[in-house]
């Protein structure tokens, strides 16, 4: 008698289509994105300002320096870890461009090779004094703020260099297909950096560091190679957007990336990446620092001050993390 197949166990992807809608809905992304859509009715609503294609592409160009330093950021929290030094690491890397350039007189294409050198270097260090030295990231990357900062503000003498050619523009001011320059860079950094977040063998390691390093670690992950990675990358990320901000102000300043940490921060944490490490998402981080900056716009379209907007995008940062936690609870019942 032949014996009769098996039946095949119901997985995740067998499950009924209304039920993975259900599952998506009550995500974190999901939820986020409703509250973004729910945002942007609103808004648009109250002024027919804020829908205009030329507003919108102005908000892209303003939110490119946040997101391409989120990306990294969420690597690093998912891992557990945090890096305070983005702001001041952007404001070191203007402040090098300009004096490898204007200073030493070297050629400008080189100068942005060379001031993301410095850039990549610094988040190297964060990542060496984190790794080898055995500093918590907080606290490190604390101490760096003010160091990074401090050096750009030495360096620079509180001067300031202008003039560049008219080439260099159009990394932070132009165009291409229709759409802003560095607005290129980001949608870039999003692809790759999602792809090895969710496909590759280094993204699984980086969840597993924040849900157990000491199990990772006993599992043969190269634990202390992947934090260093992930913090140079960070360096990197915050040079280059030094580079788009310098071509888009046309100036450079010490003070550059100012408080970038904390909308950084805000951006991957209203995402869903928890701050403990273990989850989150590129696509949670694109939502979070789309709805935020469309927050600042339409609340400051429809005339409320600056203020009152950082308590809104608070109330609305709480809320998500609450639903969060509300999720979570409910996938360990599961």
């Amino acid at each position: 008698m032949a014996l009769q197949d098996a039946p095949v166990p119901v997985t995740e992807t067998r499950k009924p289509l209304g039920a993975r809608v259900r599952h998506l809905l009550l995500s974190q992304e999901g939820v986020l994105f409703i509250i973004l859509v729910v945002s942007v009715l609103f808004l648009a609503a109250r002024t027919d300002k804020f829908l205009q294609a030329s507003n919108l592409l102005t908000q892209g160009r303003l939110m490119v320096e946040v997101g391409l330093v989120a990306l990294p950021m969420t690597f690093i929290i998912i891992t557990g870890g945090i890096d305070l030094s983005v702001g001041s690491i952007l404001g070191l890397t203007a402040i090098m461009l300009g004096v490898f350039w204007n200073n030493v007189g070297l050629p400008l294409e080189l100068s942005v090779v060379l001031a993301l050198g410095v850039a990549t270097l610094a988040g190297f260090l964060n990542g060496l004094f984190i790794v080898r030295v055995g500093v918590p990231p907080l606290i490190m990357t604390l101490a760096t703020l003010a160091f990074y900062r401090g050096l750009a503000e030495g360096i620079s003498e509180g001067r300031s260099v202008r003039g560049y050619p008219e080439w260099f523009y159009r990394v932070g001011q132009g165009d291409f297909l229709g759409l802003p320059t560095q607005i290129w860079f980001l949608i870039i950094g999003i692809i790759i950096s999602a792809v090895i977040l969710s496909r590759t063998t280094f993204g699984r390691t980086l969840y597993a560091i924040g849900n157990n390093e000491v199990g990772a670690r006993f599992s043969g992950l190269r634990v202390d190679r992947a934090k260093l990675l992930i913090y140079s990358f960070s360096g990197l990320m915050s040079g280059l957007a030094g580079w788009i901000f310098v071509s888009r102000v046309t100036t450079t300043r010490s003070d550059m990336g100012s408080g970038l940490e904390l909308d950084v921060i805000a951006a991957v944490v209203l995402g869903g990446t928890s701050i403990f490490g273990g989850t989150g998402s590129i696509t949670g981080t694109v939502i979070g620092m789309i709805l935020i900056q469309l927050l600042k716009n339409g609340l400051a379209l429809n005339g409320v001050t600056a203020d009152a907007t950082i308590i809104v995008i608070g109330l609305v940062l709480i809320f998500s993390i609450l639903v969060n936690n509300f999720i979570q609870s409910r996938r360990q019942v599961e």
